[in-house]
């Protein structure tokens, strides 16, 4: 196993705050500081595993800080907003129909359709009887009469 540096420490570290894999991070050291390491020596500095539960304060505190960092920059990135995302498909989009792919220009009209109608988000809205709030209620099994179990039976057939 390799004998890392402070700099090298923080760089994986700072790497694995970022949710990058330990086998990503083995590639990266290797690539930037010249260092083979194994995937499981980068998954040590990882506090939120049980492999990483030994690593200094001062690195937990840099994780924690790269992480929180991270987490609220994220929608600062320009392929956070739909807006970038749409001219970008719109980019994309007239050079497939300049090339004659009509395919792809197809399914870049559908993701963008997606992407307006919001099929690509995980919120979903769901209304009542005319566009209304659902009503629901909570009741025990006990508590419902025979004649309103053979009312809702007969609802749903």
């Amino acid at each position: 196993m390799a004998k890392l540096t402070e700099p090298q420490k923080l760089f994986i570290v700072k790497a694995l705050a970022c949710f990058d894999t330990p086998t990503r991070i083995a590639s990266a050291v290797r690539d930037e500081f010249d260092l083979e390491i194994t995937r499981f020596q980068a998954a040590e500095y990882d506090p939120t595993t049980i492999r990483g539960r030994g690593i200094s304060k001062k690195l937990k505190a840099v994780f924690e800080e790269t992480r929180k960092t991270f987490l609220t920059e994220l929608g600062e990135l320009p392929i956070a907003n739909q807006a970038y995302r749409l001219r970008t498909l719109q980019r994309m989009l007239i050079k497939s129909e300049s090339q004659g792919n009509i395919a792809l220009a197809a399914r870049l009209l559908e993701q963008a359709a997606k992407e307006v109608g919001g099929a690509l988000t995980n919120r979903r809205e769901l209304t009542g009887k005319a566009g209304g709030p659902i009503q629901s209620e909570s009741r025990r099994p006990q508590d419902v009469s025979d004649e309103e179990l053979l009312a809702i039976i007969d609802a749903s057939t």
